[in-house]
């Protein structure tokens, strides 16, 4: 094993681990705050402690062991520090492996093997290879697996045949180190560090970036057009009208041979493969959106002296123009009610069914995002609290969008799902104060993952559709592209239009950014806006 493959992405900007294992496990047992894997010998311990009064007092189990072995080794393992006999510990490569995939989400693997990464931020690299590969590198550190493998391959493909195409500096990059707070000089750096700040902490987030970005290089590409930081005004406009050009609903693109738009550069035709812009109403606005917001960043951080991305999109116009449509009806929901409140499946485990209700509840009704039940060491979030007068008040502790803490307060019928699985794992049925474990477990693992979460959502969905009456297509349909978002869209729904929950309470239970968005969901129901237009006027 080469602790210098793996990159603690925790630290700014992310850096190697140390070459040796020796090393290595020294530098984990300082960044987790616990003691990884250490061997002791009398010595060694008599040098950490002013006498042996003061060593067995310390050290109690390695004390024991040494009055009967030469060497003791204390490892951490599972959560807990063991200690053996020398001569029964693990190798020190298995701890080291084991802590790595414990903190996963902090320490990635590098995909490109023993490749030498550079550790600062600076233009200057000690590496030998190309400056995109090195960022194809760096880019790999941002994300959990397996979107590290997919932003490496993103960063390593956007580069053109003649190579470098990202790692240059355009006619709009700042040179003074003095106010270019972001101490690079090309664009290959710059798209990292913004990656890193606006997009790390979601890989959600992370993949649709990524995907934005490289839609305008290849734009570029085919443009001949770039770096990114050589781009005018009048070239995002024509990307703007590229992209609204290539929004067809069936998902095809104009002739090839068709004109340019006026006053952009001539395409190049020569065999290259075309590269859908848009796909969806959604995707114009949302890649406009991540390349205004690429820009703007660039410049509040000095790393250009201009922002030709201006006004590109149309930011709080486009958010009010939103109308959530992926609503279940109240049917379905019911529906799918009736499945988890029923009897388990005789096929699965009591646990496992428990587990399903469980999560069902949570995103039912809690209106959280698909990562917010994610579970995260760092935090210790999301996180099940209960007020102490009484265990009938029970609040939702997330991490949203940004990084905002988020409290969001159970209803009573959301609670007897989530009692019977914390009994059926073990746990009191009430959350203890200060509890600090994962709401939701894995077999395999400490807590279940995003697509873990995700599967048992779809689960109850599947065994919903069972009880669809035969001819029932639409519900069948409705099922069948049903989401743990959709359970969002509902559950704002029946605050924003079924209980006319005021628009700045509903929006700090959402974690919505711009109350115009809670606002939307307003827009997706006229029985409100009907009734009042009814009691204005007389009936006939």
């Amino acid at each position: 094993m080469n602790p210098s493959g793996w990159i603690d992405t925790a630290a700014s900007p992310p850096q190697p681990l140390p070459d040796s294992i020796d090393a290595a496990l020294d530098y984990l047992a300082g960044a987790t705050g616990h003691p990884v894997y250490t061997r002791w010998t009398l010595s060694r311990l008599k040098r950490g402690c002013p006498s042996l009064a003061d060593a067995k007092r310390e050290h109690p189990a390695v004390f024991a062991l040494l009055l009967e072995h030469e060497a003791a080794v204390e490892y951490w393992d599972r959560g807990r520090l063991r200690v053996v006999p020398a001569a029964d510990a693990p190798p020190p490569e298995t701890i080291l492996e084991r802590v790595l995939h414990q903190h996963r989400r902090r320490f990635h693997e590098v995909a490109y093997g023993n490749v030498p990464v550079t550790a600062g931020s600076g233009a200057s690299s000690s590496s030998s290879l190309p400056a995109t590969a090195t960022a194809a590198v760096r880019l790999a550190a941002l994300g959990p697996p397996p979107l590290a493998q997919h932003a490496a391959h993103a960063a390593s493909t956007t580069s053109c045949a003649a190579g470098g195409w990202l790692a240059r500096a355009g006619r709009f990059v700042n040179p003074s180190m003095v106010t270019n707070t972001l101490g690079v000089m090309d664009d290959a750096q710059a798209v990292l560090l913004f990656l890193r700040d606006r997009a790390s902490r979601s890989p959600h987030t992370l993949r649709a970036y990524l995907a934005d970005l490289r839609r305008l290089i290849a734009w570029c590409e085919r443009e001949r057009l770039g770096p990114l930081s050589d781009l005018t005004r009048h070239d995002l406009l024509a990307y703007r009208r590229a992209i609204e050009l290539h929004q067809c609903p069936s998902g095809q693109r104009p002739d090839a041979g068709e004109a340019a738009p006026s006053g952009s550069r001539p395409r190049i035709r020569s065999g290259q493969p075309h590269i859908p812009l848009a796909r969806s109403t959604a995707v114009p606005s949302r890649a406009l959106a991540v390349v205004s917001s690429l820009f703007r960043y660039w410049l509040r951080t000095g790393y250009l002296i201009a922002n030709p991305a201006a006004d590109l999109c149309g930011g709080s116009a486009a958010r009010a123009a939103w109308t959530p449509s992926r609503i279940m009806p109240a049917g379905v929901i019911a529906l799918c009610d009736a499945v988890v409140a029923g009897a388990a499946p005789a096929d699965l485990p009591a646990l496992v069914w428990a587990r399903r209700c469980a999560i069902w509840s949570l995103y039912r009704y809690g209106g959280v995002r698909l990562a917010e039940l994610v579970w995260s060491d760092a935090t210790g979030l999301p996180r099940l609290d209960a007020d102490a007068d009484t265990d009938s008040h029970w609040t939702l502790h997330v991490l949203g969008k940004g990084g905002k803490l988020r409290a969001i307060p159970l209803p009573a019928v959301a609670l007897p799902p989530l009692r019977a699985y914390r009994l059926a794992r073990g746990l009191p049925p009430v959350p203890v104060p200060f509890e600090r474990l994962p709401v939701i477990h894995s077999e395999k693992r400490d807590a279940l993952g995003a697509s873990g979460l995700y599967d048992e959502v779809k689960a109850v969905f599947r065994a919903a559709e069972n009880r669809v009456a035969p001819g029932d297509g639409v519900t069948r349909t409705v099922l069948r592209a049903a989401s743990t978002h959709w359970l969002r869209h509902g559950y704002a729904h029946t605050l924003v239009v079924d209980h006319a929950v005021p628009l700045p309470v509903a929006q700090q239970l959402l974690g919505h950014a711009s109350v115009q968005t809670t606002a939307a969901y307003a827009k997706s129901d006229l029985t409100q806006a009907r009734a009042f237009v009814e009691g204005s006027f007389p009936r006939p």
